[in-house]
């Protein structure tokens, strides 16, 4: 089995900054993407950001140049600077790993249970 636990949420002010971190642990041998999206009330879940193995990133529009996205593989972790947060960024977050068991072993997805992020005054 494989966890994800995310963790640094919480209220904001607009124009403030968070930065939110996912570590995993368990059967972990390798992990291959790594990803944070969110999911507003009476929205569907959505991509805020992937980064691959090789380091290649990729945002949603909506979020370009404010937020950013890393990796630590050695820990087994990834985060999500914000910056410049607006309430429309209010929603629960949610990291995702694409990881396998072994070399042998299908590339399997698995989310963390989520984390509020509120921003407001």
């Amino acid at each position: 089995q494989v966890q994800l636990v995310e963790s640094r949420g919480g209220l904001v002010e607009p124009g403030g900054s968070l930065t939110l971190s996912c570590a995993g642990s368990g059967s972990i041998f390798s992990i291959n993407a790594m990803g944070w999206y969110r999911q507003a009330p009476g929205k569907e879940r959505e991509l805020v950001a992937t980064i691959t193995s090789g380091g290649y990133t990729n945002y949603r529009d909506s979020v370009k140049g404010r937020f950013t996205i890393s990796r630590d593989d050695a820990k087994k972790s990834v985060y999500l600077q914000m910056n410049s947060l607006k309430p429309e960024d209010t929603a629960v977050y949610y990291c995702n790993f694409v990881t396998r068991r072994g070399i042998l072993y299908q590339w399997e997805n698995y989310w963390g249970q989520g984390i509020q992020v509120t921003v407001s005054s």
